[in-house]
């Protein structure tokens, strides 16, 4: 009896605290359409340029990273019914999109910019390189994977884990590797 009195209370404080940062990333500028579970998460600049649909789910150490140059359209977009897993990092310049019901494993990299390679610069000094990057709906992200900028990932398809994504993968494509290659069709 005492563990499940334990158990409530704990989602009970862990709800309150998901509301909690739901007001305060709010009143930041974040554009949160309803009621978004946020676990621990970190957005440490350009709040305005963040856009998630309800329902939604960001678990403990997701961290959203908007940079360059300010402009009104969202820069980070996540669509309703995705759940993007622990210490995973978003980091936008020009459009990243995730579409809806699309589940995000852990460990995770996913951006829509690099440096450039110019060799009369050093890598921090290299001009930034953006290229929108869009992931459709129901697309299944393993462990620790990274997808580069410019990349398209259509409807229902797989990434498994390890995976980096520097090309566009098609709908119901299951992709693996460094660099990810479609392997077979769902």
């Amino acid at each position: 009896m005492i563990p499940v009195i334990l158990s409530n209370l704990q989602r009970v404080t862990e709800g309150l605290k998901s509301r909690w940062r739901n007001y305060y990333y709010r009143t930041l500028g974040v554009k949160l359409q309803g009621y978004v579970w946020l676990r621990e998460i970190e957005i440490s600049r350009n709040f305005t340029e963040i856009e998630i649909e309800s329902p939604c789910a960001l678990d403990r150490g997701v961290t959203l990273l908007c940079s360059g140059d300010p402009q009104e359209e969202a820069k980070i977009y996540i669509d309703a019914h995705t759940y993007i897993n622990r210490n995973t990092l978003l980091s936008a310049m020009s459009s990243l999109t995730i579409g809806q019901h699309c589940a995000i494993g852990p460990g995770c990299y996913i951006t829509d910019h690099d440096h450039g390679l110019d060799p009369a610069f050093p890598p921090l000094s290299q001009p930034m390189v953006a290229k929108p990057t869009r992931i459709g709906n129901c697309v299944w992200i393993g462990a620790n994977v990274t997808i580069l900028k410019g990349v398209n990932i259509g409807d229902k398809a797989v990434i498994g884990a390890g995976s980096v994504v520097t090309k566009n993968i098609p709908s119901g494509a299951i992709a693996v590797g460094v660099p990810a290659k479609v392997i077979k069709l769902r």
